[in-house]
């Protein structure tokens, strides 16, 4: 059995701000300049992607309907996106039950590790207040979620001291290639639970932060913990 956590590494969009709508409809506006079905084959492979930069993703919209495109055609497609994303970003829902979580976890470090933009998050998470909860750092796009992890393994981090809370598939792959416990938050994800189970079935599903702060703090904080311990929270 091990102790409780202590480094909660946190996606941002779907966990902590409820903003996968607002980035898909990014996706679908930006890339109307090569046509609808270009725009809705964007959008298609952002959802079957989720949790991967949107540096990658306008990329693979290039290589595929514009293979002679140069970098002032990239760039293009990321300021139309980074225009219609950052003002969402700064209303859009922020997940109940945070702070209270945050003060279950006080001992712990919280780390956001996703597929948004760094230089953006930061600067969304200073003007939302949210800054002060991620004491372990806030890290994003243009590098992958991997090299994140990777990095903060190297530089100290024990895996089997970490839980990766996300809602993607991405998430739950990457916490898996370096053996970091996962749980899935449904709530705001665009993938279904159904398709989480049938994909990874031993995946903790809990609603949002709020039920997973519930579960965690019936258990107790600082009592043994084990994600399997987890599963009557979905029952």
């Amino acid at each position: 059995m091990k102790p409780y956590y202590k480094h909660y590494l946190f996606d941002c969009d779907g966990v902590i701000l409820d903003a996968n709508r607002v980035k898909t409809d990014a996706f679908r506006a930006c890339a109307k300049a090569y046509g609808s079905s270009a725009a809705e084959d964007l959008v298609a492979y952002h959802l079957s992607t989720g949790g991967v930069s949107r540096y990658q993703k306008f990329r693979w919209l290039l290589d595929k309907y514009s293979p002679c495109s140069d970098k002032a055609d990239y760039q293009v497609l990321l300021d139309c996106y980074a225009q219609r994303v950052y003002e969402q970003l700064l209303l859009c829902d922020i997940a109940p039950g945070l702070s209270d979580f945050r003060a279950q976890t006080a001992q712990s470090s919280w780390t956001i590790i996703s597929g948004g933009d760094q230089n953006e998050l930061r600067d969304v998470f200073e003007q939302r207040s949210l800054s002060s909860l991620f004491d372990g750092g806030i890290y994003g796009s243009p590098i992958d979620k991997m090299e994140h992890l990777e990095r903060l393994i190297i530089a100290g981090m024990q895996a089997d001291e970490a839980l990766f809370i996300g809602d993607s598939m991405y998430d739950l792959t990457c916490a898996k290639a370096f053996s970091i416990d996962s749980v899935f938050l449904s709530d705001w994800s665009e993938i279904i639970p159904v398709q989480v189970k049938a994909e990874a079935p031993q995946t903790v599903i809990f609603k949002n932060i709020s039920e997973m702060s519930k579960v965690f703090k019936n258990i107790g904080r600082i009592m043994p913990i084990q994600v399997q311990d987890l599963n009557h929270g979905n029952k």
